[in-house]
C-alpha cells in the first residue's frame, strides 16, 4: 500500500511562518514526544531523490536520516542537500558528510565513501537537530524540493497574483507558496511635495512598463507632512495604495521620520497613523508595514521598544502583513554610527514576521556598509527599503559599479529592494528629468528619465523568477 501523500504547513507556534513542505507519512508510528511529520521527500531535477525521516525524537530535538536516491539512467559523482531551519532550531551533529553553516542555511555534502550513486541505487547521511523546527528550501544538487524547479507564472498575471499573501520564512521573504521570493521596485519621493509624479499613468508605466513589484509609499511625518494634516495625508497614503493594488503591485507603507532621529518622538501619530490604515486595508493581501523610515542618534534599545509598541497596533488589526522595523543610523544597522548589525543580531524585536530594514547610497556607503548588510542577512530577515546610486543625499555622480555590486548580493541572497526615488526632483537620484511630472509624461520609455533612471528601470524590468511549485 502507498503512503499518502499531501501538503500541511507546520505549526506556526513551533516555526513561525513557515514554507510549504511535500510531506510523505509512512506507516511506521511517530514518536510520541514531538508532533512533527516523520518524512520529507525531495525530488530533484535529474531524478535525484532525497528523504528525511526522523529516527528518533525528545523534547528538544530530533535524529534524522536523509537517504539520497539517483533514479535516473546515469552515475551521479557528488551530491550536496541544502536546507534552512528555522529560528530556534540548528545541526547539532552530523555523520557521513560534511557540514556547513551560514547563518540557518545548512549545506551537506558528500564524503570520500558515499559520493558516487550508480542508477537506481541510494547512500545517506545523518544529523541531529537541537529544537523542534522543521527543515525547509530543501535542494539536492540545487534543485528545489519536489522536483518542480520555478512554475513560470501566467503570462501576464501580476506580481500579487503570483505570490499573494507574503510571510517572513526564516532569513527570506516568502509567498504564499511557501518560497522565497525577491522583490524590487521604487519609492515615492514625500507625498507632500510630489503627488504630481503619482497618476494614474505614471503608475502605470511603473507596473506594466518597469514591470515594478513593489511601490514604498512615503508619508513624511514632518517637513510639511503628515503632522499638518494628518487626515489629508492619510487618505493620499490610502489612495496610493488603492491605485498600486489595483495594478497588482505591493506596497510599502513608510511612516518617513527623519527628524527628529528618535521615533519615540512620534509614537502618538504613529499609533493613529497606522491604525486608521491598516483598518482601510486589512482584508489586501499586498501590504507591508514600515514602521520608522530611518532612526538616528537614539538607541537599538529605544527603537526596539519603539516596534514593540506599534507591532501590536498593527497586528490586532492586521495581523498577517509583515512589519519592517528600522535600524539605527539611518537605517545602516548602526554602521553609519560606529556599531554593526550585532546589536541587533542580539537583541531582537519580539515579534513575528518581521524584517529589518537597510539603506544604503552607493557613492557613499562602501565595503564597510556592504559587507555588514552580507552578513546581516545571514542571520536576520532584511529588506532594503530605500538605496540610491548616488550618495548619502541622493545627489552627485552615480557610481554604478558599486550599486550592482549590491544589486548581485541581493540576488544572491533574495533581499528585496527599494531604489529612491520616483519623481523628478532635481537630484541626480530621482528618475525623472525635472519638469517632467508637470508636463504629465511621458512616463514610459527612457526618454524623460535620467541616468539613474535608466539605469534602474533597466534592472527592475528584468524577469522575476517567482518560484510557485
Amino acid at each position: 500500500m502507498s503512503p499518502a501523500r499531501f501538503r500541511i504547513r507546520p505549526v506556526a507556534a513551533a516555526l513561525g511562518s513557515a514554507l510549504l513542505f511535500a510531506l510523505t507519512i509512512t506507516a511506521a508510528p511517530a514518536a510520541p514526544a514531538a508532533p512533527l511529520p516523520d518524512r520529507t521527500a525531495a525530488t530533484a531535477d535529474g531524478g535525484m531523490t532525497a528523504e528525511i525521516t526522523r529516527t528518533s525524537a525528545w523534547d528538544s530535538g530530533y535524529g534524522a536520516a536523509v537517504a539520497i536516491t539517483n533514479n535516473g539512467d546515469t552515475a551521479v559523482n557528488g551530491w550536496t542537500v541544502e536546507f534552512d531551519l528555522p529560528a530556534g532550531t540548528n545541526v547539532s551533529g552530523q555523520w557521513s558528510t560534511t557540514a556547513t553553516r551560514q547563518g540557518q542555511h545548512y549545506t551537506f555534502t558528500n564524503v570520500s565513501y558515499n559520493g558516487a550513486i550508480a542508477p537506481g541505487q541510494a547512500t545517506s547521511f545523518g544529523f541531529n537537530a537541537g529544537g523542534l523546527g522543521l527543515p525547509f528550501n530543501c535542494t539536492v544538487n540545487g534543485a528545489p524540493c519536489e522536483g518542480g524547479g520555478t512554475t513560470e507564472p501566467p503570462p501576464g498575471a501580476s506580481p500579487v497574483a503570483v505570490n499573494g499573501q507574503l510571510t517572513v520564512c526564516g532569513t527570506k521573504l516568502c509567498n504564499e507558496h511557501g518560497n522565497p521570493i525577491q522583490l524590487r521596485g521604487m519609492s515615492s519621493h514625500g507625498t507632500q511635495w510630489y503627488p504630481q509624479c503619482l497618476t494614474g499613468g505614471s503608475l502605470d508605466a511603473l507596473a506594466n512598463d518597469w514591470k515594478a513589484d513593489v511601490l514604498r509609499v512615503s508619508t513624511y511625518v514632518q517637513e510639511d507632512g503628515y503632522e499638518t494634516d494628518p487626515e489629508r495625508f492619510t487618505d493620499l497614503a490610502n489612495s496610493l495604495i488603492q491605485q498600486a493594488t489595483d495594478r497588482g503591485m505591493y506596497v510599502i507603507v513608510d511612516w518617513h521620520m527623519l527628524s527628529p532621529g528618535d521615533p519615540n518622538a512620534n509614537l502618538g501619530n504613529a499609533r493613529k497613523f497606522f491604525t486608521d490604515i491598516a483598518n482601510r486595508n486589512r482584508t489586501k493581501s499586498n501590504i507591508l508595514y514600515e514602521i520608522a523610515n530611518e532612526p538616528s542618534g537614539v538607541s537599538w534599545q529605544q527603537i526596539k521598544s519603539y516596534a514593540e509598541q506599534i507591532i501590536p497596533v498593527i497586528r490586532n488589526i492586521d495581523p498577517d502583513a509583515p512589519v519592517l522595523v528600522g535600524t539605527r543610523a539611518w537605517s545602516s544597522f548602526g554602521v553609519s554610527e560606529g556599531a554593526d548589525e550585532s546589536e541587533v543580531v542580539n537583541n531582537q524585536v519580539s515579534a513575528s514576521n518581521i524584517m529589518y530594514t537597510f539603506h544604503f547610497y552607493a557613492d557613499s556607503h562602501r565595503d564597510e556598509y556592504l559587507a555588514t548588510l552580507s552578513r546581516a542577512a545571514d542571520e536576520l530577515p532584511v529588506f532594503v527599503t530605500e538605496f540610491g546610486t548616488q550618495n548619502y543625499s541622493g545627489e552627485g555622480d552615480n557610481d554604478f559599479a558599486m550599486s550592482q555590486r549590491y544589486l548581485d548580493l541581493m540576488k544572491t541572497k533574495k533581499i528585496s529592494w527599494v531604489n529612491w526615488n520616483f519623481s523628478d526632483d532635481h537630484r541626480s537620484g530621482a528618475v525623472f528629468k525635472t519638469g517632467t511630472c508637470d508636463s504629465g509624461g511621458p512616463w514610459a520609455g527612457t526618454s524623460s528619465l535620467k541616468p539613474a533612471g535608466a539605469w534602474i528601470r533597466d534592472r527592475i524590468r528584468t524577469p522575476d523568477t517567482f518560484p510557485t511549485g
